[in-house]
């Protein structure tokens, strides 16, 4: 080395020889627990919509419905949180296998997919509070807090226009998580890339390596 080249500094020449930390492939604790947590709400609140349906006017009935409109205020809320959570934290990267393998069009349809599931999960319940509004039926939620009325009572546009709307984006939001799970499943034992990792807790003796 000649004379006049400085030595590095002691700091500077432990930084150089530190591994770089390695790239986190999981999502965090927060990300995972509302993902699980509004999917089986989601599940839950689609089932008993359904079921309530063909129920025939009684208490049972009542009831139901109250339930699903409960649900309904707590997974926009629960949605609302997630989008914000989502805005601040960036996403772990796929894992390398599923990148190098994804064409472009797996890629926007994953994107597009992901943006129209979170559209679609502020949308639905809105919907159905702006539903329950028009028919001139107030939301108390968990029959504690009344919430206000989200649009006038007009009988006529609610069963024309928010009903439909209503139930066309619930199976919307059906139709595109059951293609998100098919998706899922199909990385997982077909390419078996490791996508499901992603959003999935790491096992007790991974975490404390």
């Amino acid at each position: 080395m000649p004379a006049d080249t400085p030595l590095p500094s002691a700091p500077a020449a432990v930084a150089d020889a530190r591994p770089s930390a390695p790239q986190e492939l999981r999502y965090g604790p927060v990300a995972m627990g509302l993902h699980w947590l509004l999917a089986a709400m989601i599940v839950a609140s689609l089932g008993v919509g359904l079921y309530m349906t063909g129920l025939p006017l009684s208490p049972a009935r009542i009831k139901l419905y109250n339930w699903h409109k409960w649900a309904g205020v707590t997974i926009l809320l629960l949605s609302a949180l997630r989008l914000l959570w989502r805005l601040r934290h960036t996403p772990p990267p796929l894992p390398a296998p599923a990148a190098a393998a994804m064409p472009r069009w797996q890629r926007t349809g994953y994107r597009a997919s992901h943006a129209l599931m979170y559209l679609l999960f502020i949308a639905v319940p809105l919907f159905g509070w702006a539903y329950s509004s028009a028919m001139g039926f107030p939301v108390v939620w968990f029959g504690l807090l009344p919430l206000p009325d989200f649009m006038p009572v007009d009988k006529e546009l609610a069963e024309a226009v928010l009903k439909p709307l209503h139930k066309g984006s619930a199976f919307t939001l059906a139709a595109v998580a059951l293609l998100h799970v098919a998706a899922v499943l199909k990385h997982q034992w077909i390419d078996r890339d490791g996508i499901l990792k992603r959003m999935w807790p790491a096992p007790r003796k991974e975490s404390s390596q």
